[in-house]
């Protein structure tokens, strides 16, 4: 497993990392991972020393999305270390709240290029490689990406839009043998929703509006991403995949008068 993985910081691009790294690692297989970040940071460097301590190839390719050159860069790079790539995860992503009518177009334009214009190229440089392979690219939306989101400026859209860039590209790419799909995690406890999960009572609140009963590891992201790019998938494709314990099929559960079941 040849991967790269954008937004390799504590959280779900470092816990994806990690995850391919041990499923290659349990097929008898050696995983050589790009992870890629803005810069390089203590965090990353710790990443890398883990997965090599898995016995991963490793290398941190760094550089800023805003720039439209970097995704080609990102890919260059991971290609010259690996010889070409099987699984590129486009997870760098990044927030900047506002609501519509007061959103300075340089809020809008940052979050857009981060979260879409980054993913659409870097799928671009990676497509060659990808082809080659018969390998996969994956997507990271979100649940705003499917909801409307008010007071998340262009958050929502943007996701919206790489959801639906991965559904373009599956079909755009399947004869190539290329599998494209989404993953648009819930409510999970990362390093940047920490301040949120520190208030107890915010904790709660949301916890209780999960069917399953508890907000979501980066585990439990890491864990759908490595299936679609691994082996064991060999035929979905085009799909944007929740995952969210069932909060987002819930809203109907909240309207106060509905039926009960007896226990």
């Amino acid at each position: 497993m040849r991967a790269l993985v954008t937004g390799s910081s504590p959280g779900i691009g470092g816990e994806t990392c990690v995850k391919l790294a041990r499923d290659a690692l349990a097929r008898g297989e050696r995983a050589a991972i790009a992870a890629c970040e803005v810069r390089e940071t203590d965090e990353l460097a710790a990443l890398a020393e883990r997965l090599s301590g898995m016995g991963a190839e490793v290398v941190t390719p760094t550089g800023d999305l805003m720039d439209p050159e970097t995704p080609a860069q990102l890919v260059e790079a991971a290609v010259a270390a690996f010889g070409g790539l099987d699984a590129v995860v486009s997870n760098a992503g990044i927030t900047a709240p506002g609501f519509a009518a007061d959103l300075a177009f340089q809020d809008w334009e940052r979050v857009m290029r981060v979260n879409v214009t980054a993913g659409f190229l870097l799928a671009q440089a990676a497509y060659p490689h990808l082809k080659e392979s018969r390998g996969a690219f994956v997507g990271i939306g979100s649940i705003s990406g499917r909801n409307a989101h008010p007071g998340m400026g262009a958050y929502a859209p943007s996701k919206a839009a790489i959801i639906m860039l991965c559904r373009t590209l599956a079909q755009e790419w399947a004869p190539d043998g290329i599998r494209c799909n989404a993953v648009s995690p819930g409510m999970i406890r990362t390093p940047l929703t920490h301040a949120a999960y520190a208030d107890n009572a915010i904790a709660q609140a949301r916890t209780d509006l999960v069917p399953m009963g508890r907000v979501g590891e980066p585990i439990d992201i890491a864990n759908a991403i490595a299936w679609l790019v691994g082996p064991d998938n060999t035929y979905v494709t085009g799909k944007d995949i929740c995952v969210d314990g069932g909060f987002d099929d819930s809203i109907m559960a909240h309207i106060p008068g509905r039926p009960t079941r007896e226990i």
